[in-house]
């Protein structure tokens, strides 16, 4: 075993040491051709690998089913060049050393092409050159060579552009970092090939350019030997070396012209993975386009005058083309369809005989989920210019430094059984908001007062409910100039997102963010967190507290002082409502800055005695969740907590319900739902620094 596999490796050495010496020898090759004179059945040889080479080419040009795929033409197309050009000057050395002996003196290659090709008649023979390097030089060689330049400029221009892309869907989480590295290579590779491929088609062009100009120099060359070493008249001169000169340049200007229209087909073909024979069939077999040219074709064959074999043959070609083209099509995709549907009824039973069921088969829900109908898909899409997943982020973003914690990702799927226009917002799998929008049009919100209507679709703003218009895009500056507020449809869909998860964030805090909270805040403080889980409290209990702090409107932002607090508290007491008072009176500063500024006067409604007397005998009597309040005393409680928090708001200020430190977490989760805006702060929680400035009393 061990000697076949020493064996195997040596075989593998020798075989990689002799595909590597292909592109030196030809190199060594063309050099040799140069220097050293040549007999004429070597010269045979050369010239049919020559035609054989460029017809490899120009086939695997064409086969290649993506241009990168072909990453060595622009080598190749130097090495052919050399060697082409190599061979001219071997063989115009043979011309002028042996053409007067006849027309086989320089080989039967360059004798054929000057005697079948073009009838031994040189005059022909110099038009039939002529023409050929007017067709490799002024059309292909020079439109591929301007294509290979534009495509080099505009492919290097595009390459900072396509960075930010890979960067922006890897950050996305569109694709993966092996995803993105690969599509970095390919950026980088293909910038490299049209690069090589502008200067590439300068080979072509430049030898283009060396064929007329050796034809001349031959010419005139075989014209003063032949006179003047081997005395022939003009005219024998002018047969002799003229012929054999045409000769070889029809030898060279063919395969000459093979390469520059491979050249030509490289640079001109889309970089995406399709052959190219399917693609011309593809997109030239329009049935409508072939029906109408075979018609067009038949007209012209039935005037008189007109050769109507030749146009009728072809009209019936045509036509005949068209006609099973579209059967084919047809049929195809029936196959595909039925090879589908096949391969998905194969693998399902594959699945369902080997797979047994396990855990992954078991679908979670999402932390928060966003569904859409399919008329909404474009907003995120962005090849559509779809702008949804970049608001979102932003809306992420904006709530996690808000918060104090990162928001989890938004789980987006396309819904039919929703509305086409239609969204739905879920938390934990619970719908918590849906709505319907228009993709193509803009919402006007009236913000309060406007100066005039709108002609539109009228409508609700989702998040908070005010009145609005559906309007189309050219209204927008008119709209605003009535005092509108205009919006496009992925903003309104962030901004009901952004409110949902405002008011909900304990539910998107849960163990898994807070441990990763109080890995951040070991890095910083080690002291603080050593010892505190389970030594002190419980990671649950700690969640737990957070998650009543975002309850109540208070961010996290603080760990270290929220930390402290419950190291202090924590032997104290388990009770999360105990602990989460404490932390409140830690946080006063940032709870009562967050409400009123800077300012030092902080305007407050307050109870009166005899009221908080009642509601502390409430509690008593029925627990601490606030469903002990007497029915009637709760209305009226609502009713005029409602007209305070409005007193307070049309004056300018934030609603804040000041209260002692045993009622502030029952009356905080009664008015939690029922009068969102107000909030419910203890005396405790007013910091030194302030000062009370009673708006009303509740219960006088």
């Amino acid at each position: 075993m061990q000697l076949a596999a020493t064996f195997n490796n040596l075989k593998k050495q020798k075989l990689n040491l002799l595909s590597g010496l292909g592109t030196p020898f030809l190199v060594m090759a063309a050099l040799g051709m140069v220097i050293l004179p040549m007999p004429a059945l070597l010269l045979d040889i050369l010239f049919s690998f020559n035609i054989a080479l460029s017809l490899v080419v120009l086939l695997i040009t064409v086969y290649t089913l993506k241009p990168l795929e072909f990453g060595s033409f622009p080598a190749v197309l130097l090495i052919a060049t050399i060697l082409r050009l190599a061979l001219n000057v071997a063989s115009t050395r043979v011309v002028l050393l042996e053409g007067h002996e006849g027309p086989d003196a320089a080989g039967k290659v360059i004798e054929a092409f000057g005697s079948v090709v073009i009838g031994g008649n040189y005059a022909v023979g110099l038009v039939v050159f002529s023409i050929l390097i007017i067709i490799n030089f002024v059309v292909v060689t020079k439109g591929a060579g301007r294509i290979a330049e534009v495509t080099a400029r505009f492919t290097l221009d595009a390459m900072p552009g396509k960075q930010m892309a890979i960067d922006a869907d890897l950050n996305a989480g569109f694709i993966t970092a092996d995803e993105a590295r690969e599509r970095r290579v390919e950026v980088t590779s293909e910038a490299d090939f049209y690069g090589s491929m502008d200067g590439a088609s300068k080979f072509v062009k430049g030898d283009a350019i060396a064929g007329i100009l050796i034809l001349f120099i031959n010419i005139v060359g075989g014209l003063i030997i032949g006179m003047v070493q081997h005395d022939l008249s003009f005219d024998s001169a002018v047969e002799i070396y003229t012929l054999l000169t045409i000769g070889d340049g029809l030898v060279a200007q063919i395969p000459g012209l093979l390469l520059s229209v491979g050249t030509a087909i490289v640079v001109t073909r889309q970089n995406t993975s399709q052959d190219m024979g399917e693609q011309v069939s593809s997109q030239l077999g329009q049935g409508k386009s072939l029906y109408i040219a075979s018609g067009v074709m038949f007209v012209m064959g039935i005037v008189p005058g007109m050769p109507h074999v030749a146009f009728l043959t072809f009209a019936v070609l045509i036509g005949g083309v068209a006609f099973f083209s579209s059967k084919y099509k047809v049929a195809k995709a029936a196959q595909l369809v039925e090879d589908s549907q096949v391969a998905e009824a194969q693998n399902i039973q594959q699945e369902a005989d080997v797979k047994d069921l396990g855990w992954d088969d078991v679908n979670h829900v999402d932390i928060i989920g966003l569904e859409i109908g399919y008329r909404l898909i474009p907003l995120v899409d962005k090849a559509q210019g779809g702008e949804l997943l970049n608001r979102i982020k932003g809306v992420r973003k904006k709530l996690s430094q808000e918060f104090g914690f990162l928001v989890p990702a938004v789980h987006i799927r396309d819904n039919l059984d929703l509305d086409p226009n239609s969204y739905r917002i879920s938390l934990m799998g619970v719908t918590v908001g849906e709505a319907e929008i228009r993709h193509d049009n803009e919402l006007a919100i009236n913000p309060g007062q406007v100066f005039g209507k709108l002609d539109g679709i009228a409508t609700k703003d989702p998040a908070f409910g005010l009145d609005a218009v559906w309007i189309k895009q050219d209204q927008r500056e008119h709209a605003q100039s009535l005092g509108y507020t205009v919006v496009d449809a992925a903003t309104v869909l962030a901004t009901h997102l952004s409110q949902i998860l405002t008011n909900n964030t304990a539910q998107l805090l849960g163990h898994e963010e807070v441990q990763n909270l109080l890995d951040m805040l070991e890095k910083s403080y080690p002291k603080l967190i050593e010892g505190l889980i389970p030594d002190v409290l419980s990671l649950g209990t700690i969640v737990k507290v957070l998650q009543n702090l975002m309850n109540e409107g208070v961010a996290v932002r603080d760990m270290r002082s929220i930390i402290q607090t419950l190291v202090e508290y924590g032997p104290k007491s388990q009770d999360p409502e105990v602990l989460t008072a404490a932390v409140r009176i830690t946080l006063r500063k940032f709870i009562v800055q967050e409400l009123v500024g800077p300012t030092v006067e902080v305007p407050v409604i307050t109870l009166s005695p005899e009221l908080e007397q009642m509601l502390h005998q409430s509690m008593q009597m029925a627990g601490d969740d606030g469903a002990g309040i007497e029915p009637g005393l709760a209305e009226r409680l609502q009713k005029s907590l409602t007209e305070g928090a409005q007193q307070q708001e049309m004056a300018g200020d934030t609603p804040i319900l000041l209260t002692s430190g045993i009622l502030r977490s029952v009356l905080a989760k009664f008015v939690k739902y029922t009068i969102p805006g107000l909030r419910v702060i203890s005396y405790q929680e007013i910091p030194d620094d302030k000062q009370i400035k009673i708006v009303s009393a509740i219960g006088q």
